[in-house]
């Protein structure tokens, strides 16, 4: 049956939909909606899938708090499946991965693929997290928070300066290490506010394209529109 908009509901009334974190690129999970969630989806602006298993309407992480604010939905030539681009809070896998697609297949050597930049800070970050919250185990990280917020910005002051006098010396490898130690203890610190590297994504995307010669505008506020600001 064909939907107003080409949409074709398979023959349980369901289609599948993919979310795809906005900022990055990356995919979170696949789950299915029909009518009624893709319904409420768009009422709401928060992701709501049907649960084949329990046989109900539910929204992302109405529970856990790891909600999905859409962005933007899309559907695929044949409209027989449904692409959700959605801010995600949180972790999107109910195992506490940031996405369900954490998982690999053995590798071959006729596949190769190099790191996206967006996942491995991703990955990093995950990390840092889990050193945060004490994971049963001493680290660096977390000797960084137990000395407080002074002491992770004062971590990434000096590898400022380090990346600052490696470029000087014009060392290339001397700045791609220096580099990656800054990188991380900005990762540190966005861990200290509980903020994903996410959010800084979205940001540049947003600054994308705009000329850097031109005042610089804030982000609307949340829950106020253009145009009632």
């Amino acid at each position: 049956m064909e939907e107003p908009g080409g949409l074709h509901f398979d023959e349980h009334g369901l289609i599948p939909t993919v979310v795809q974190d906005a900022a990055t690129g990356q995919v979170l999970t696949l789950a299915y909606m029909n009518r009624e969630s893709l319904a409420k989806t768009l009422e709401t602006g928060l992701v709501h899938f049907w649960s084949r298993s329990r046989g109900q309407l539910w929204q992302k992480g109405e529970t856990s708090g790891h909600i999905q604010h859409v962005c933007e939905i899309r559907f695929d030539c044949d409209g027989d499946t449904l692409l959700v681009l959605a801010n995600q809070v949180g972790a999107a896998c109910h195992t506490g991965e940031r996405s369900c697609f954490f998982r690999r297949l053995p590798e071959s050597p006729h596949l190769s693929s190099p790191p996206h930049a967006e996942g491995i800070f991703g990955k990093v970050y995950d990390v840092i997290l889990d050193r945060k919250q004490g994971s049963g185990h001493e680290s660096y990280v977390r000797s960084l928070y137990d000395r407080g917020q002074d002491q992770v910005l004062k971590k990434v002051v000096e590898e400022a300066a380090e990346v600052a006098l490696a470029s000087k010396n014009g060392r290339p490898e001397e700045i791609i290490h220096e580099m990656a130690d800054l990188w991380f203890h900005t990762l540190v610190a966005l861990g200290w506010h509980d903020l994903p590297p996410e959010r800084i994504f979205q940001e540049l995307q947003r600054r994308f394209g705009v000329s850097g010669l031109r005042p610089r505008q804030a982000p609307p506020k949340p829950g106020i529109s253009e145009q009632t600001a």
